[in-house]
């Protein structure tokens, strides 16, 4: 136990505040002093709870093994493949009954990156990507927040999912595809898409929906529930959230809400938080691991204000902190070795040295040799009297005549000598290997020089110096921080409503019947509303909104990221093809790529028509385009209701 006094003492001197009274006993205090989120003291008179210390998994991806179409795909007729295409995670599987069919058999992120630096390089797509950490800059997406813009892309995730699915039939794919997109997604991005897998990939049959929706509608059919339903979805995924009224069977999108956060933004809002608390640790503090805090550490305060108060409380602070290892190499930065390895690195650098010298310095003496053996035998050809060849081997060596041959002669052979000299004192010179008792003078002088009495022992073992928590992240009051920004954009920086707001404002659309009949079925889903007491939150913030003693009920998808995909799967089963929510290539064809067939989980469409007033009004008459489009505005709105009745 630490004497905390004389601390106190300093730390009144270092801060001139009013001295804490000595007096009283047994009381814990708590000193802490963040230098770059690493230095924490603490003085406290009971024992510490033991730290959590948590070591990031830094899971890295392995490639998706290639499947074979099973027989249950192919008859009595294709099944439907389903894609719930998101913008984190894209997965896609097969509308089979069977037990292993139950989940998907591709799960990956939606990214592709190419390497600039080889020519040829194929693009790699979804978990052929190991770590996207060096790829990050090079990534590429088909999306634009939740929509998707980029169709080549899109395409290259088809082609991904398709030959790893087994699919091999050459010029189309036969088999129905169940496909997710975005709430009130464009006309013009549905016509894309269905363009792509009409032209492109030949497929026979196509069904949009929502993903909430199909959450919705998965988690309706496993509590038995009979359709028509009416509830509120409250979704949040990677880069947006969503509050989607669902009235008697169909999505009101008029009063739907959009709140531009998700999972994105607060994966970068808690990189930016631990990047400025742990400057030196910049590089380690990579996106993936923060959405590894996210997702495992996190969790949503159903009392933001009250829960920061107990963040306060030194006790509760160490029982709950959570510590974040890092990767770090054993060795301290700039640590020295003892004397004996520097002298022993010394003398193998020396050796070294010398050995390469010596090589040289015997391919140089070569060299000169066998350049003196060739010139001398040009000499002889002068003694032997044979002046033609002398002239030719004299223009050859780019000399001019005999004398500057001797000169040349003289010199090389006065620098061969040297280096023979050189070599031979060198050898001369070599003390004697393993001669007399093995003891030099400088051994004998210094065993002679007296003994230096021994220091004495410390009385207590310092303690070993952890290098490990240098390289901790200290996860406090972030871990309730980042998941509020789904309630409180403002936090960073958004001039947006929360979810709260979002919810208020749309239950304020309808007469209080409506509402009330939404309220009993408030239902949460989505990846970025997987953290801990997002539930109890939601139903506090219920209370606070609702009036005095009204019912409501918040439910939560059991698995908000894959409820989607379940809820795909499970309507591609229970609506055979051809009815009502498939859209066929006549459809296509007849219709235009922007068509929507209607269904319980899918957008409500209302197509863009060109009506013959336009082309009236255009003309020069004004009162005809008028009455000509409040007739067409009559009869969308008749198309609508009967679309809602049935």
């Amino acid at each position: 136990m630490y004497d905390i006094f004389p601390i106190l003492i300093l730390y009144y001197e270092a801060t001139s505040i009013k001295m804490i009274d000595r007096n009283v006993k047994r009381t814990r205090y708590l000193f802490r002093v963040y230098f770059e989120g690493t230095l924490h003291f603490k003085m406290t008179s009971v024992t510490s709870p033991p730290c959590k210390i948590f070591k990031f998994q830094d899971a890295r991806a392995s490639p998706d093994q290639v499947f074979e179409v099973k027989s249950e795909c192919l008859h009595p007729s294709p099944a439907p493949i389903v894609i719930d295409n998101g913008s984190f995670q894209t997965r896609a599987g097969w509308a089979c009954n069977g037990e292993e069919f139950v989940h998907p058999r591709l799960v990956f992120k939606p990214v592709a990156a190419r390497s600039r630096g080889a020519a040829r390089s194929e693009t790699q797509v979804g978990n052929d990507i190991p770590n996207l950490e060096p790829l990050r800059w090079l990534l590429k997406s088909q999306f634009d927040r939740n929509v998707v813009v980029n169709f080549e892309i899109q395409e290259l995730m088809f082609d991904y999912i398709f030959i790893h699915l087994g699919i091999e039939t050459e010029g189309n794919v036969q088999h129905p595809l169940v496909l997710t997109e975005a709430p009130c997604n464009p006309l013009h991005c549905r016509q894309m898409m269905s363009e792509l897998l009409f032209e492109c990939y030949g497929v026979p049959q196509v069904a949009y929906g929502i993903d909430s929706l199909f959450s919705f509608y998965y988690s309706n059919t496993q509590c038995g529930l009979k359709p028509p339903h009416t509830g509120l979805v409250v979704s949040s995924g990677y880069h947006c959230s969503h509050v989607l009224p669902f009235i008697n069977g169909r999505l009101d999108a008029v009063n739907c809400k959009r709140v531009n956060v998700g999972g994105s933004h607060t994966a970068a809002y808690m990189q930016r938080l631990l990047q400025l608390k742990y400057p030196a640790h910049q590089p380690a503090i990579t996106p993936s691991r923060m959405e590894e805090l996210l997702h495992q550490h996190c969790y949503v305060a159903v009392d933001y204000q009250q829960e920061l108060e107990r963040w306060r409380s030194g006790q509760f602070y160490e029982t709950e902190v959570h510590r974040m290892q890092l990767p770090f190499s054993g060795k301290a930065a700039g640590s020295y070795a003892s004397v004996e390895e520097r002298q022993e690195k010394r003398v193998q650098q020396l050796r070294r040295l010398e050995e390469i010298n010596n090589r040289h310095r015997e391919e140089r003496l070569q060299q000169d040799q066998e350049r003196l053996d060739a010139l001398l035998a040009v000499q002889e050809l002068l003694e032997e009297g044979a002046l033609e060849q002398f002239h030719r081997h004299l223009v050859e060596l780019n000399m001019d005549s005999a004398e500057e041959l001797q000169a040349y002669i003289h010199k090389l052979s006065l620098s061969v000598e040297q280096y023979r000299l050189a070599r031979a004192e060198i050898t001369d010179f070599e003390p004697p290997v393993d001669e007399g008792d093995g003891v030099s003078q400088t051994e004998v002088d210094l065993s002679e020089e007296p003994e230096k009495p021994e220091p004495e022992k410390a009385d207590h073992i310092q303690p070993v110096f952890n290098l490990a928590e240098y390289h901790q992240l200290f996860v406090g009051t972030e871990r309730l921080r980042i998941p509020e920004v789904v309630f409180r954009p403002s936090l960073i920086g958004e001039e947006q409503m929360g979810l709260t707001e979002a919810l208020q404002f749309v239950l304020d659309q309808y007469s209080p019947k409506e509402q009330a009949a939404m309220s009993e079925n408030v239902f949460l889903t989505g990846g970025n509303l997987l953290y801990p007491g997002v539930k109890e939150r939601v139903e506090r913030e219920l209370l606070a909104i609702r009036p005095f003693q009204s019912h409501f009920k918040v439910s939560l998808a059991p698995q908000p990221a894959l409820d989607a995909w379940f809820g795909a799967r499970e309507w591609a089963l229970r609506h055979p093809i051809g009815s009502q929510g498939w859209i066929s290539r006549k459809d296509y064809e007849e219709k235009g790529g922007e068509y929507l067939s209607e269904h319980c989980a899918s957008n409500a469409f209302i197509p863009i028509r060109t009506s013959k007033a336009d082309q009236q009004a255009s003309d020069g008459s004004p009162t005809e385009h008028t009455q000509d489009a409040g007739t067409s505005a009559g009869s969308l709105d008749s198309d609508m209701t009967k679309s809602a009745g049935l």
